[in-house]
């Protein structure tokens, strides 16, 4: 073989783009080149991923929802969404606490906006009828209608989402502890009966939303759950 073919030979082995070593670390996430050097994070926005994977669960729900399906929307591989969630029920962990500290904060912010306990209630039920039949997310409640009944091999996935349900209440009873305290309630209202009634108000809310219901609708029934508001001598939730 002449010099010049093993010229040539040498010239097309070289690759034209970027070196070897820039390939190597490339990220199997974004596609782009990571820094695989210490204290450097990679480069993959997490924050939307939770948003893509808190949507697909919101509409399809834990069970309905696969690994193909997240890495799909997430635009990912499954070794990289195990290496950066963990599993599918961890992923789902992360996407509560994402939908808490944001678009489920519609009590959290109620309650520490509004001074007048009353005021707080009404406010994050009108603005639970507002959300739970918009446009800009899926219907209801990611919480309130998430995983009602499910396999037994998802037992603990339903019971995160019910403990959230339960904590809900639970901070509604203590608000409503502290307003018979600060006498914006009668001092024999039952408060652990009261939050349980309206926690439930908002489940009937949010599954009548998945249903179909208007926000309108849903107006009217919160209306109509403002009606139970203690006033002077408790009035009675429930026929004894």
């Amino acid at each position: 073989m002449s010099n010049i073919s093993v010229t040539n030979v040498r010239k097309k082995s070289v690759s034209p783009g970027k070196p070897k070593a820039a390939l190597l670390n490339q990220s199997p996430i974004t596609n782009r080149q990571s820094h695989s050097g210490r204290g450097r994070p990679r480069e993959f926005d997490q924050e939307k991923a939770l948003d893509q994977a808190l949507e697909l669960f919101w509409r399809q729900g834990y069970e309905g929802t696969s690994i193909a399906d997240l890495c799909k929307v997430i635009g990912i591989t499954a070794p990289s969404l195990y290496a950066a969630f963990g599993s599918k029920e961890d992923l789902y962990r992360q996407v509560l606490e994402h939908y808490l500290a944001g678009l489920g904060r519609t009590l959290a912010d109620a309650l520490r906006a509004e001074a007048n306990t009353y005021a707080a209630v009404k406010r994050f039920l009108f603005e639970s009828a507002q959300k739970f039949a918009g446009r800009k997310t899926p219907r209801g409640c990611l919480i309130s209608c998430a995983i009602p009944t499910c396999a037994p091999e998802n037992r603990a996935v339903a019971d995160i989402v019910a403990a959230k349900r339960i904590t809900s209440v639970k901070i509604l009873r203590s608000r409503f502890q502290q307003a018979v305290k600060n006498d914006e309630l009668p001092r024999d209202t039952d408060t652990e009966q009261l939050a349980r009634f309206y926690g439930a108000v908002i489940q009937g809310m949010s599954i009548q939303a998945l249903d179909g219901a208007s926000v309108k609708a849903l107006r009217g029934i919160a209306e109509t759950a403002l009606m139970a508001w203690p006033r002077g001598t408790r009035r009675k939730l429930v026929p004894q």
